[in-house]
């Protein structure tokens, strides 16, 4: 029996006498089953190797965010040490050691 069929069945079974909390709750599970089945199969995730997949897919999106993080990291450090390099230069020249420079 598939879960179409029992979802049919137990629509009947609601339909025809005052439902029961089992026959309620069977048939919000069916119908959940169902339609998470319908999604998987509809994104392509209803074969075996999709845990795979998934697994992989969260795997590239943590490297992806660890790169972006030590990209924007190593961005500011650098802009960092240019901005520092140019306050030691702004003091030298205040100081008058400009000449220590040449």
């Amino acid at each position: 029996m598939t879960r179409e069929d029992m979802l049919a069945r137990l629509v009947a079974q609601a339909a025809t006498t005052p439902p029961e909390i089992v026959t309620l709750r069977a048939l919000v599970e069916e119908a959940s089953e169902l339609g998470a089945a319908r999604a998987l199969e509809r994104l392509g995730l209803e074969d075996a190797r999709a845990k795979d997949d998934m697994g992989e897919l969260r795997e590239l999106l943590s490297a992806w965010r660890d790169a972006k993080r030590g990209a924007w990291k190593a961005a500011f450090e650098w802009l960092l040490r240019g901005l520092l390099a140019l306050l030691l230069v702004g003091i030298a020249m205040r100081l008058g050691l400009s000449e220590l420079l040449r």
